[in-house]
């Protein structure tokens, strides 16, 4: 959740830095940032630290996602909105007793076929595949596995409110025989107020069920 309030501090940090304009139009485009699948190109930047981890609790892991959202109008009435998880990973003393380890981690992408317009009751969504790509340049990175399966999204705006949620499910069919297997949903509720000087300040939960 803190990396989830992080990113939300960088994509708010820049629209703020942007030339001054309409409130209206700020707090639109913030609106815009709190959408998963909106029609607008973004870059989104997540920081995750983690400490006390491994059998002697002094391992350290960071995480720095680079997640680049890009539509594609495939015609008058749908989008298609590919968002990207590209994760550069730091360690220190994973598993214990080993030395700092940096590298990539596996990139996970989906697509997401999503209306135009919003449903008459006021939703967005989107549908489509989700994919894992064994990318990790460490094995400890990664799981070695190549996978996929469904994902979707679903959100209501409502005033200065998003309120929605993610998911995925990702199966392993491919990859290294002497790893597990990958069979996991993912789940990601989350709500975002987005206020007239184009401040977004957002609560998200992230869930795996393995």
């Amino acid at each position: 959740m803190r990396a989830h309030v992080l990113a939300t501090g960088f994509l708010a940090a820049a629209v703020c830095s942007a030339p001054a304009a309409a409130q209206t139009d700020d707090q639109a485009l913030s609106q815009q940032l709190a959408n998963p699948v909106a029609d607008l190109i973004s870059i989104p930047i997540q920081f995750n630290y983690d400490q006390n981890l491994g059998a002697d609790e002094e391992g350290t892991r960071t995480v720095l996602n680079f997640q680049p959202v890009v539509p594609v109008s495939l015609n008058d009435d749908w989008n298609l909105i590919s968002r990207t998880i590209i994760p550069v990973v730091w360690t220190d003393g994973l598993p214990a007793g080993a030395g700092r380890e940096s590298g990539l981690g596996d990139v996970a992408q989906s697509f997401f076929f999503s209306p135009k317009l919003t449903t008459a009751s006021g939703l967005t969504w989107g549908v489509g595949p989700a994919l894992l790509l064994p990318t990790a340049t460490e094995t400890q990175f990664g799981t070695e596995k190549l996978g996929g399966g469904p994902t979707g999204v679903v959100l209501q705006q409502s005033g200065p409110w998003t309120v929605g949620g993610l998911a995925n499910h990702l199966v392993s069919v491919a990859g290294a025989s002497g790893r597990a297997d990958v069979n996991a949903t993912y789940l990601q509720p989350f709500i975002v107020y987005s206020t007239q000087n184009a401040w977004n300040f957002a609560l998200n939960s992230e869930s795996t069920y393995n």
